[in-house]
């Protein structure tokens, strides 16, 4: 997909997305999680993801530059083998799902990915890798939601899935107010031996 970026600049990030049947097996666990923390602001199905390099706020003219060296870089890359498993928080505000399977493949696959934005100009903070899918975040009143939330998936096990493309996804396009939604700007298919 090559969507067109309307600002002057987007928040920008590059990920992995499970396929929609590892998410809808993600959902049925959590049904129980969505009628108990109603206050949670949850995020939609259609949004889950697995960071690789989160890069901020860029220009246009930087997006646009990271296109073809991240379809280069995913041709020459092996799928990986991954699965959603269990579930945690940060800071008992922010529940999220671990992810479970290559993740050796995954860490050198996030380190490629991050030196090659820094080889084409692009600063960013680059946090360490803690592979994860964020679900829902709560307000510091009912922070002990997450908590709950994430002890109700600690026995979670999903099946395992193949990520066969790298994503450079933008958040809120329209800039207008309401919830975060992401959007692929493009993605490109794994054409390594997997």
């Amino acid at each position: 997909m090559n969507e067109q970026i309307q600002a002057a600049t987007v928040r920008v990030f590059i990920a992995l997305a499970p396929p929609d049947d590892a998410k809808e097996e993600l959902a049925q666990a959590l049904r129980p999680a969505y009628d108990a923390y109603p206050r949670m602001r949850w995020n939609r199905i259609e949004d889950w993801h697995i960071t690789l390099a989160f890069l901020g706020e860029l220009p246009r003219s930087a997006v646009s530059l990271l296109r073809t060296p991240l379809a280069r870089l995913a041709a020459g890359h092996r799928p990986l083998r991954l699965a959603l498993r269990g579930g945690g928080h940060f800071d008992e505000r922010v529940l999220w799902s671990g992810v479970d399977g290559d993740l050796e493949g995954l860490r050198l696959l996030a380190g490629e990915v991050r030196a090659l934005v820094r080889e084409h100009g692009v600063t960013f903070m680059d946090r360490p890798l803690t592979p994860h899918l964020t679900l829902a975040r709560c307000r510091r009143d009912d922070a002990s939601s997450a908590v709950r939330a994430a002890a109700g998936l600690s026995a979670f096990t999903g099946r395992t899935w193949q990520a066969e493309r790298l994503h450079l996804v933008g958040s809120n396009f329209g800039r207008g107010p309401g919830p975060i939604h992401y959007r692929d700007i493009e993605h490109w298919a794994f054409g390594g031996a997997g």
